[in-house]
């Protein structure tokens, strides 16, 4: 089921709209996606083999999923990062750019 503000999360009833976000990207292959499809869009089939070992099933669900958040959305050459999806990803840049730095400690 497609996840919105106002519904209760992870058994939460608070449903604040940070807490249904994470619920979202938390979800196996979420982030995944959102990744594949920084550079513009992919066909489902490009998609799944760039998530490498997603089912066809769960790429589907989260597809569905992240175009009811309005993240996601379809275009003549397939799934593309909405406005909002862009704005997320610009978001998450600087964190992608700390775990860079953090991997190399390791």
């Amino acid at each position: 089921m497609p996840l919105k503000p106002g519904k209760a999360v992870r058994g939460s009833n608070s449903g604040r709209p940070i807490m249904v976000l994470l619920d979202a990207l938390g979800q196996r292959w979420t982030l995944r996606i959102i990744w594949e499809l920084r550079d513009g869009p992919h066909t489902f089939r490009l998609l799944q083999s760039r998530c490498e070992a997603v089912s066809p099933t769960v790429l589907n669900t989260r597809l569905k999923t992240l175009r009811s958040l309005n993240l996601v959305e379809t275009t003549s050459t397939g799934y593309a990062l909405s406005q909002q999806g862009e704005a997320l990803l610009e978001k998450l840049s600087p964190l992608n750019k700390w775990s860079e730095d953090w991997a190399k400690t390791l």
